[in-house]
């Protein structure tokens, strides 16, 4: 019995550290320096690996990017590559609130999407050295890091480039993977440049809207009402594209979820990842109980 509980210890310990991670700064300037923590596979793969990158929360003012070493871990573990990425906190000492400024909310977009580009630049041009398939770079976030990821893959990069940065021409991440994300106009999400997606999201959620709705639900004589587009909303606008889509409702739930997948049942998110690289098209829709009561008459509980 003692060597088989060694035996089992041992094993978990091999699978626990059956990756290596390194720090990388992927960006300086006189002012910036934005580093990364960069997840591999410990034996080295034949074939050029899909890469993920993960953008943690906070609002745009806070968070780190430890937050997301057990997953890039278990994506590691699992025959990815896989950063989370620091990344320019443009909200940190303003007020992010209704009564703030909405200038300052999208200039966090901003900041935010344009860090993700010069990830991305830094994994394209360093893609031999980290053997990385350009191919397949995925990217994702939570709360303001989804909202980074949904607006880095959908704004025009000449747009709203802050940086003298190229990407390749009609790049295109992979897929994209948003917990309690949402994007400022789902007309920015077209046929042409429309990739497959995963959601997740408590349907409750008053921080970041589920469905359509003004971000933290201000009123509409608020100095930073903006409307967003929530899960539900780009969900349902990625199935009228015939666009692989798949969406996690934590029924009754807050913005407490908003992270959820990425720190367990991460297996949701690989199955999504592997179907997508196989080519596979998936549109689901699944509906977790979370024990919390709802109201039925809230229009953006969308428990059904």
């Amino acid at each position: 019995m003692k060597k088989m509980l060694l035996l089992a210890i041992l094993l978990v310990s091999a699978f626990a550290n059956a990756q290596k991670m390194s720090t990388i700064t992927y960006f300086q300037n006189d002012t910036l320096k934005l580093d990364l923590d960069l997840f591999e596979p410990e034996t080295a793969s034949k074939t050029k690996l899909p890469l993920m990158i993960y953008v943690h929360g906070g609002g745009f003012s806070g968070g780190q990017r430890e937050s997301g070493h057990s997953f890039c871990k278990y994506l590691a573990n699992n025959g990815f590559a896989s950063a989370t990425i620091t990344y320019t906190l443009y909200a940190k000492g303003k007020n992010f609130g209704c009564d703030g400024a909405l200038p300052n909310k999208i200039k966090s977009f901003q900041f935010g999407a344009n860090d993700l580009w010069l990830a991305t630049s830094y994994f394209i041009k360093n893609s031999k050295k980290h053997n990385i398939d350009v191919d397949k770079i995925f990217v994702s976030g939570s709360s303001a890091g989804a909202e980074t990821v949904l607006h880095g893959t959908f704004w025009d990069f000449k747009t709203m480039n802050l940086y003298k940065n190229t990407l390749p021409k009609d790049f295109k991440y992979a897929g994209l993977v948003s917990g309690a994300g949402a994007i400022m106009d789902l007309n920015l999400i077209t046929k042409k440049n429309v990739i497959p997606m995963l959601f997740f999201h408590g349907s409750a959620d008053v921080t970041v809207p589920f469905g359509t709705a003004a971000h933290h639900f201000c009123k509409t004589n608020a100095s930073n009402w903006l409307m967003l587009f929530g899960s539900h909303s780009i969900y349902n606008h990625a199935l009228s594209l015939n666009e692989s889509a798949s969406l996690y409702t934590f029924c009754g739930g807050g913005h407490e979820y908003s992270g959820t997948l990425f720190e367990k049942d991460q297996f949701y998110i690989l199955n999504f990842l592997n179907d997508v690289l196989a080519g596979k098209k998936v549109q689901n829709h699944t509906v977790f109980k979370t024990g919390k009561k709802t109201d039925k008459a809230n229009p953006y509980v969308f428990c059904d």
